[in-house]
């Protein structure tokens, strides 16, 4: 009897799984969101501002971004092996302290879990 439990269960489980772990995002709303962050970064343009460009983020080492005077310890983060890509952005704007102890960035975080994923659908588009 338990066998028709996981033979039915299987294809749902199949068929749910892929959904359940891609998060698209919704750029649009990740561009209101990012309102938050423009008062230091920019996303459009490869240009700093207090905080370092965030144009062509992913694949981006930490602390590298030319001409931006990071703390010790996003460079040292970096030369540990961060790179930004979709899990270690949603780590950092979830809580920056807690993934990069020492960082001058004052931001306290984004807490709602969509929000981080429509800034990351936003950030994505200046990224290619």
């Amino acid at each position: 009897m338990w066998y028709r439990v996981v033979l039915f269960s299987l294809p749902f489980f199949i068929v749910s799984a892929p959904g359940a772990l891609a998060q698209e995002g919704d750029a649009d709303a990740g561009a209101i969101v990012f309102k938050k962050c423009a008062i230091c970064h920019v996303a459009d343009t490869d240009k700093n501002k207090v905080g370092p460009s965030l144009n062509g983020l992913f694949g981006r080492t930490a602390g590298t971004h030319p001409d931006f005077r990071y703390s010790p310890a996003m460079h040292a983060a970096g030369e540990g092996g961060l790179v930004w890509d979709e899990a270690t952005l949603r780590d950092y704007l979830h809580n920056p302290r807690g993934k990069v102890k020492g960082t001058k960035m004052i931001f306290a975080g984004l807490k709602d879990d969509t929000d981080i994923t429509n800034v990351v659908a936003y950030l994505k588009q200046f990224s290619k």
